[in-house]
């Protein structure tokens, strides 16, 4: 006997569309006014898991069952399967280079070198350079990005203007790199050739990050220490090097993972290869840290093995007495990334139901249809791209997306496809660090040791280079134009 049929799916309303973004804006800004930045640690995650119970009241109120639901909450979380390991490793990784002394030797070389006066345009610079070199932001961010928030807290600058200098030099980096998979994410699914994309790109990545140099200049200069700063500066530097051994043996986990990534190694195996030399690195270069981080009896193969399995799991910890090195070291480990993941299965989760369901199409079909202007239609594909990294948490779900959704449009107005390339990266992919419940914002965040609401307003690649794609569209700059078409809305792929 057949089985009856369930009632059938209706079309979502206006109202079903905008009630989960209304809840989600109530219950952050509840969260974050009653519990500040604490709001991470706990009740933001709980505000994007209550969210996502709303939407999927709204699925089952339209006619989806149960089975969908949960479907969707299965692709959520697989979707971000490999952010989970990545973000896993860099935990594991940070642990162990403070172990290895790592961490302390770039700080301590950096010491030398960089002067506060010009300390966070040299920041965006290197970082800069690293990720175009690699192609991400992520490991960027993790290692050299590390190292220069800790140079920061020694030398007595804003470790919030550090991290969003680090923040605008590796997503430079990032969106004009070949190696960049969001890089070459996004020129397929506009179906651009990759090497245009990043041609058309430079054209609002680097007036952009000329501007974020000229801010972190003035930035820079105003902030100049003082002599008893700098006497400050020079103790604390000696005291580094009586706690560990300083030689530039130690930047060979470094080297390792840059290797690794030219190579185009997985970046959670990579990170955590490096994680693992690091703590074999650390039985022979760090013998006396090895010894007081554990402090029990064993042999020195047993005391290397316990040092790395626990710098890896609960990161490292030092007590010496001196707050600013104390803070720079202790940190890491796989478990202080587990906050960081439950805000992303939350964030994914909602996102993915508002767009399986049809709530985002809901709300952007009649902006589309309203867009008359191709200026207005690029703002509306900002709106777009940046909306789903409030809402979807993830940058991928904000780069997939807008370009499926507005490709055909783009060809029927006769705009080349290299024009929503370059505005997607441009609206997608900086703009997701700025999310503190997105995937990027949360890892950043909880990588860089600053929170996201922190160093938001000093991340200015992340505004002026949207701020500049969306501004050539209004004034036709840079725009290319080609013969009105009809396009298959499904995106090219290249195997």
């Amino acid at each position: 006997m057949a089985e009856p049929e369930g009632p059938p799916v209706r079309r979502p309303s206006l109202f079903d569309a905008v009630l989960p973004l209304v809840a989600l804006a109530t219950l952050i800004a509840g969260s974050l006014a009653l519990f500040g930045l604490d709001a991470l640690d706990g009740p933001l995650q709980v505000a994007l898991v209550m969210c996502a119970g709303i939407a999927a009241l709204i699925a089952l109120k339209n006619g989806h069952n149960w089975q969908q639901v949960q479907s969707a909450g299965q692709e959520a979380v697989g979707s971000v399967t490999s952010a989970v390991f990545i973000l896993l490793a860099v935990g594991a990784l940070i642990g162990t280079w403070n172990l290895s002394g790592t961490i302390p030797t770039l700080v301590y070389y950096g010491l030398q070198v960089l002067s506060p006066s010009w300390f966070y345009a040299a920041t965006a610079i290197i970082c800069g350079i690293v990720a175009l070199s690699i192609g991400s932001s992520w490991t960027t961010a993790a290692t050299i990005g590390v190292g220069l928030v800790g140079i920061a807290t020694l030398l007595d600058v804003s470790a919030a203007i550090t991290a969003g200098a680090v923040i605008s030099g590796a997503y430079l980096g990032d969106k004009t790199s070949p190696l960049s998979e969001t890089t070459i994410l996004t020129a397929q699914m506009a179906g651009v050739d990759p090497r245009e994309h990043i041609k058309r790109q430079v054209w609002t990545s680097g007036p952009a990050f000329l501007i974020a140099l000229a801010v972190f200049f003035v930035l820079g200069l105003v902030q100049a220490p003082d002599v008893q700063d700098a006497v400050a500066t020079s103790t604390e530097l000696a005291d580094l090097d009586k706690l560990f051994w300083i030689s530039p043996v130690n930047l060979l986990p470094l080297v390792l993972l840059v290797v690794l990534s030219v190579r185009k190694a997985p970046a959670s195996l990579s990170l955590l290869v490096s994680s693992l030399f690091a703590g074999v690195l650390a039985a022979f270069t760090q013998q006396q840290v090895v010894a007081d981080f554990i402090a029990g009896q064993g042999t020195v193969l047993v005391e290397s093995i316990k040092a790395t399995w626990l710098a890896m799991a609960t990161g490292f910890h030092a007590d010496t007495g001196i707050a600013d090195v104390d803070r720079l070291v202790s940190r890491g480990g796989m478990s202080s990334m587990l906050f960081t993941l439950w805000l992303i299965f939350g964030a994914v989760t909602f996102g993915v139901l508002l767009e399986r369901f049809g709530l985002i199409a809901r709300l952007i079909d009649p902006l589309i249809a309203s867009a008359k202007s191709t200026g207005r239609l690029f703002l509306t594909v900002f709106g777009c791209a940046f909306g789903l990294n409030l809402v979807a948490g993830d940058q991928y779900i904000a780069l997939i997306l807008p370009a499926r959704i507005f490709r055909v449009e783009f060809a029927r107005r006769g705009l080349a496809p290299t024009n929503l390339s370059r505005l997607t990266a441009d609206s997608g992919t900086v703009t997701s660090p700025l999310v503190p419940w997105n995937s990027c914002g949360a890892f950043m965040g909880a990588t860089l040791g600053v929170s996201t609401l922190l160093y938001l307003p000093y991340a200015i690649f992340c505004y002026a280079s949207p701020a500049l794609s969306v501004l050539y569209g209004v004034t036709g700059f840079k725009i290319e134009r080609v013969e009105p078409a009809t396009v298959d809305p499904s995106p090219e792929r290249s195997d």
